[in-house]
């Protein structure tokens, strides 16, 4: 199998989980509508206890992947999806419809887990950065074109049909992994089930210092995206009165997260992984500070609020894929369970965040544009701590350990 379908694959395998949160942006009203849901901040949770749900998934799949092997793990997940796509579109009440939702985010946990193993298992250092950054191109297409989608099958059918179209596409994928993907687990990496290997393993990951600041630095700014996307409806389409261009709007901000994403896989390998990201939280912290500023205008109109949030997400682009890919490279031997350890806290922490923010929306963008300042400045506090206060500083990719594995 070659690198670029092995790139364009992995994209696609994570689309799904983007897939699954983006095509419902249009229907959510629907949603509450139909399942007698009169509260409008509650709809969001069909996207929040997605996303949460998910996070905790991401423990789980990457161990089982050190053991038995990428390939059987990412189809046990895709499996997953499938099923509880189809529980999703059978559901009759809105408590039930959160129940699916969260059961078909256990298969997605492994769905944003192992195209990262994946990847490590054939890249390290800045070119692990490019080839990332060339994936989130190809999965951010699927955030532009899915609130369309959504519309469309609105357009023809009731809500339901969504989560069927979504069972669909997981096949699709479940085929294509079966036939072509090889195996990409060293044989000599592979790890035990044992708890208290998995356990070592994991605290390793999550302990890190040239880790771990990387990790929270992108969960935090990851929270502050899934606010956005959990309150985008009210405040884009309702609030500003953008109406049927909301996903046209939404597509266009994915379209230019894409653009951050290819131009980084073009310039990393130049500048290095860290100059780029620490360049991009500063003027994240920039950009969100104008943002709040125009908030607390008396008459925000979207034309004030729209390109700067388009910029924000500019900038996420190129922070999210050199922050992964920088707090992988420690783990060349356990990538499977240092990557689940790394999205686990991603996850759980930016959907957490995410919730709260959307929970806060009254009305106007101030709730998410103080989410976007405090999450930025945490960002960069948390880097400065992996980098004992140096930034834009390049290192090379230290040598990997040694897999840990307990004795009998």
């Amino acid at each position: 199998m070659g690198e670029r379908e092995t790139i364009a694959m992995m994209a696609l395998v994570m689309a799904l989980q983007a897939l699954a949160v983006d095509a419902m942006l249009p229907a959510l009203g629907f949603m509450a509508g139909d399942l007698g849901v009169s509260d409008p901040n509650r709809r969001q949770l069909v996207i929040g206890a997605f996303m949460l749900a998910s996070g905790f998934a991401s423990l789980f799949p990457g161990s089982l992947a050190d053991r038995y092997g990428r390939r059987p793990v990412l189809l046990s997940c895709i499996g997953i999806y499938v099923v509880f796509s189809i529980g999703c579109a059978l559901v009759t009440s809105f408590d039930a419809l959160l129940v699916m939702r969260v059961l078909q985010a256990m298969g997605c946990g492994g769905l944003a887990v192992l195209p990262g193993a994946i990847i490590r298992d054939r890249f390290s250092g800045d070119q692990m950065a490019k080839q990332m950054s060339i994936i989130a191109v190809v999965f951010l297409v699927v955030p532009m074109l899915a609130p369309s989608i959504g519309q469309v099958v609105l357009l023809f059918a009731g809500w339901r049909w969504i989560f069927v179209f979504l069972a669909a596409m997981g096949l699709v994928m479940a085929a294509w992994v079966f036939m072509r993907l090889p195996e990409t687990l060293h044989p000599e990496y592979r790890q035990p089930i044992r708890p208290m290997a998995i356990a070592v393993n994991m605290a390793g990951a999550a302990t890190n210092r040239s880790a771990i600041g990387y990790v929270l630095g992108g969960a935090v700014t990851f929270g502050a995206l899934i606010g956005y996307i959990n309150c985008s409806q009210q405040l884009v389409a309702e609030h500003f009165g953008a109406g049927a261009t909301f996903p046209l709007l939404f597509g266009l901000s994915a379209l230019m997260m894409a653009a951050a994403n290819f131009s980084n896989s073009r310039i990393v390998e130049r500048f290095g992984a860290r100059r780029v990201s620490h360049t991009a939280v500063l003027l994240f912290i920039v950009v969100s500070a104008a943002q709040l500023w125009f908030a607390n205008l008396a008459e925000q109109s979207l034309w004030q609020f729209m390109p700067l949030m388009i910029l924000n997400m500019i900038l996420i682009g190129f922070i999210g894929a050199n922050f992964n890919s920088i707090a992988l490279q420690p783990f060349a031997s356990t990538a499977g369970s240092a990557n689940s350890m790394h999205a686990f806290l991603r996850m759980v922490i930016g959907s957490a965040i995410g919730i709260v923010v959307g929970q806060a929306y009254n009305d106007s963008a101030r709730p998410l544009a103080v989410a976007l300042l405090v999450c930025g400045v945490l960002s960069l506090v948390l880097v400065l701590y992996r980098e004992k206060g140096k930034l834009f500083r390049r290192i090379h990719p230290p040598g990997t350990p040694r897999p840990i594995v307990l004795e009998h």
